[in-house]
């Protein structure tokens, strides 16, 4: 026996904004990091922040976390301020 069901749905139906995604993180009304420093030299983010961090400038230092002093800090902000920002452009 075969049944024809019509079903009306799509997911192009949904009322869904980046906005709206933005406004229901636990991080809402913060802004997106600009620099995520991920120790160890790991090249990954392993699901941290995916909306908020797609923008951002990553940065791997081959130092573990508890060696991550200010002298390591130092360096990745001078990374950071030597790079130039596109922002997806």
């Amino acid at each position: 026996m075969i049944v024809n069901v019509a079903l009306s749905y799509g997911g192009r139906d949904e009322e869904i904004t980046e906005e709206l995604i933005s406004q229901n993180l636990d991080t809402a009304g913060q802004p997106d990091p600009d620099f995520i420093i991920r120790t160890s030299g790991e090249q990954r983010l392993s699901n941290f922040l995916p909306w908020q961090a797609i923008y951002s400038e990553l940065y791997f230092p081959k130092v573990y976390w508890p060696d991550f002093d200010k002298t390591q800090l130092d360096i990745a902000i001078l990374e950071f301020q030597s790079r130039q920002r596109r922002l997806g452009k």
